[in-house]
């Protein structure tokens, strides 16, 4: 058994009739950086709130580093973000997060010290500008989220729990905080995100669990699921808007499965029992004018379609998250 952060074992939650988890058992190595994914409403943030202890499941285990979640002290190693952020908006942002750092027990001192370091790398102290003399509600949305960000890491987590952290980021705030993640694996941390998000996945995560209407649905290295997957899923552009013939190719089911518009290049599955060759073939002799052909390992986002699917993610629309 490898060293875990955290053992799910067999774990569902119930809110009177709706299961919003059901039987869920999942392993997070120490030192990886896991992803939870899922459409909205798939229980990812019910999991997450069992997990800290916010609420306890109806059935199953959890443990965090070899101890059950509610012993003392376990939950002393975890940052969380939640989903739903909330600070104290009238107060300035350097007595928020030593507010914050207080209640992790961290002395006035070294609080300030980290408050100061963790301000200047998120930017929100430079030599222009210090946003720490600003009151939380004079910033904007993204800053205001990185507030937060650095009240769940001033007391150095070993665990570190991200709930839709990239959600109303600009790509230079989520830049900073994927640099950070990154980082923190580097120095044996774990994290783990939720989000509906498949690219950011994609590019952080050293594995995933996709979730699915409360049920597991795929878990595993992301490596092993992309090649798990692989050999069906071709990418193909063309020089121009393909004509009736190509159309009439692409869109034969007995040859392909499911088309995913990329716009720039076409993401294609391929039907059971046609072959990439065969695809070939039939472009060509349809005139096609092909600018790439290509076999891929194909995305998270086409694995999350193809094992979850439109009905499962309308269906997990709506409930508990």
């Amino acid at each position: 058994m490898p060293d875990l952060a955290i053992d799910i074992r067999g774990v569902t939650k119930r809110y009177a009739e709706h299961v919003a988890v059901r039987d869920l058992s999942l392993q997070v190595p120490r030192g990886a950086v896991y992803g939870l994914l899922g459409p909205n409403g798939a229980g990812k943030t019910t999991t997450i709130r069992m997990i800290l202890d916010i609420i306890a499941p109806d059935q199953g285990s959890i443990t965090l580093f070899g101890k059950r979640h509610t012993d003392n002290g376990v939950l002393d190693r975890v940052g969380y973000l939640p989903e739903e952020r909330g600070l104290y908006k009238k107060m300035k942002v350097r007595e928020v997060l030593k507010f914050l750092a207080e209640l992790k027990g961290i002395p006035g001192n070294e609080a300030e010290t980290r408050i100061v370091t963790w301000m200047e790398r998120m930017s929100l102290k430079t030599a222009d500008k210090d946003w720490g003399d600003s009151k939380v509600d004079e910033l904007s949305r993204g800053m205001q989220q990185k507030v937060q960000f650095i009240g769940t890491l001033l007391h150095d987590p070993d665990l570190v729990i991200l709930d839709e952290p990239f959600s109303g980021l600009d790509p230079i705030n989520a830049q900073a905080l994927k640099d950070t993640v990154v980082e923190l694996k580097a120095r044996g941390k774990t994290v783990i995100f939720s989000t509906h998000i498949m690219e950011n996945a994609e590019k952080l995560c050293d594995a995933v669990c996709i979730i699915a209407n409360g049920e597991k649905v795929l878990d595993g290295a992301v490596s092993a699921v992309k090649a798990a997957h692989a050999g069906r899923t071709v990418v193909v552009a063309f020089d121009g808007a393909p004509d009736a013939a190509v159309d009439a190719v692409l869109r034969d089911r007995s040859m392909v499965a499911n088309m995913d518009d990329q716009n720039r290049f076409l993401e294609l599955e391929l039907a059971d029992g046609a072959t990439a060759g065969e695809l070939l073939q039939r472009l060509v002799a349809a005139g096609a004018s092909l600018q790439r052909f290509e076999r891929v390992q194909p995305s998270l986002h086409r694995i999350f379609l193809e094992k979850v699917g439109a009905t499962g993610v309308e269906a997990g629309m709506s409930g508990h998250g």
